[in-house]
């Protein structure tokens, strides 16, 4: 045998592509008000406010509450997350390329869709439900339990319903903190995460409240914390559309197909008393 015939080895390549590490589609969308199918540029979450009772005298007019009514709306934008697949580079290989590429955009849309619920709730929130103020020295040395204990009694003193949809989204540093907490740790204390789009999801129950973890939140005071937030699912709406969707079509000037996902979707905070901002040493 030929001492080159090295050079006529071949190679083997696996027809499994591994996807580069990534949040797996959307964690929030189905913790907030959805309303799908929406014709138009806007989509309109209604609001009514408080209602009070009162008392009346015998033979009188029975009292009227007269609850507000307002309205939070939200703009709608296109998203797409798109890529060409040429039919002869297919050829070449063994994989599944526009499967994918379908999977790929599907999952950035996913995160997509998270980023635009969790803008919405911070956007311009108000001083008082930021209770970074009145826990500096607790965030700025971490998550503890006292922390989440002030996050879980200002939705309290908010009468926020503690109905079973109460959120609190951290970031990776923070959830490992809430680990050294033996209430959070403990199963003991933790109730079952039985919700089923949360499967694969690093999430607990505990103080009623469903504690999800997120990479996506933002930093803030020059990236030294992470900004977090709690929130009812009634207090955040995201208006929808076309839900992700995907279109394969074959482009003859490229001779390629086109696999393109899309969505147009927006998001809106309803209730400012119904989301909290918290934020924790990163």
């Amino acid at each position: 045998m030929s001492v080159s015939i090295d050079q006529s080895f071949i190679t083997q390549f696996e027809s499994e592509v591994k996807l580069a590490y990534q949040q797996m589609g959307s964690k929030l969308r189905n913790l907030v008000r959805v309303k799908s199918a929406v014709t138009g540029s806007t989509v309109t979450f209604q609001k009514l406010g408080k209602g009070e009772a009162a008392q009346k005298a015998r033979h009188g007019d029975v009292p009227l509450m007269n609850a507000v009514h307002s309205t939070a709306s939200a703009t709608l934008s296109d998203w797409f997350a798109a890529d060409l697949v040429d039919k002869l580079d297919e050829l070449k290989t063994n994989i599944e390329e526009r499967q994918i590429t379908v999977q790929t955009g599907a999952f950035g849309l996913g995160r997509k869709a998270d980023n635009l619920i969790i803008t919405a709730a911070l956007a311009s929130i108000p001083t008082a439900q930021n209770i970074t103020s009145s826990y500096t020295t607790l965030g700025s040395t971490g998550f503890n339990k006292s922390y989440a204990e002030g996050v879980f009694g200002k939705l309290n003193d908010n009468d926020v319903p503690d109905d079973g949809n109460r959120v609190a989204v951290v970031g990776s540093k923070q959830w490992n903190m809430l680990l050294n907490i033996t209430e959070f740790a403990s199963a003991d204390f933790v109730g079952p995460n039985s919700l089923p789009f949360l499967a694969g999801t690093t999430a607990k129950r505990w103080l009623n409240m469903l504690w999800v973890m997120h990479t996506g939140l933002p930093t803030a005071n020059s990236a030294a914390s992470r900004t977090c937030l709690a929130f009812h699912k009634s207090a955040i709406g995201l208006g929808e559309g076309q839900s992700i969707t995907t279109q394969i079509d074959w482009v003859p000037l490229k001779a390629a197909h086109l696999v393109d996902n899309m969505m147009s979707a927006g998001a809106v905070r309803i209730d400012d008393e119904g989301v909290v901002r918290f934020d924790v040493q990163d």
